[in-house]
């Protein structure tokens, strides 16, 4: 996907997030928020991946464990939900780890949880050969 597309797909993303934290407002559990940013952005035909299981490899190819992200959306964008007070770094250290395991460059961390609606994008700029293989299952 060329980088105009990845920034109109975090720009869908971000409306519709915040249009859910709007009519469902904080207080809920994760779980909820992800099933509705999940079900609206389905219905806008992009395709999601709910709690996907990512295998991630050693450098000898040996699997050393798996992960499930929040969301895995077009298979490009690692989209991790909060129900929290507030973003934590241990919130921003899965997302970069997320990112990282996959060599996937853009992340959301989005937090429904606090009062004032929460996202930030990352970048993952370290997308080198001698980062970790994984595999989308």
């Amino acid at each position: 996907m060329e980088n105009r597309n990845i920034q109109d797909l975090c720009t869908i993303v971000r409306e519709t997030a915040y249009a859910i934290h709007v009519f469902h407002g904080h207080g809920h559990l994760e779980k909820v928020y992800e099933n509705a940013l999940a079900h609206r952005l389905r219905k806008m035909g992009i395709d999601v991946k709910q709690q996907h299981p990512i295998e991630v490899r050693d450098e000898d190819g040996h699997p050393i464990g798996f992960y499930n992200p929040d969301l895995l959306v077009q298979d490009l964008l690692i989209i991790e939900l909060k129900a929290a007070k507030a973003i934590a770094n241990e919130h921003i250290a899965q997302l970069l780890g997320y990112l990282k395991s996959t060599r996937l460059e853009h992340g959301l961390l989005i937090n429904f949880g606090s009062f004032k609606f929460e996202i930030k994008k990352y970048i993952n700029n370290d997308r080198t050969a001698g980062a970790p293989d994984v595999r989308f299952h």
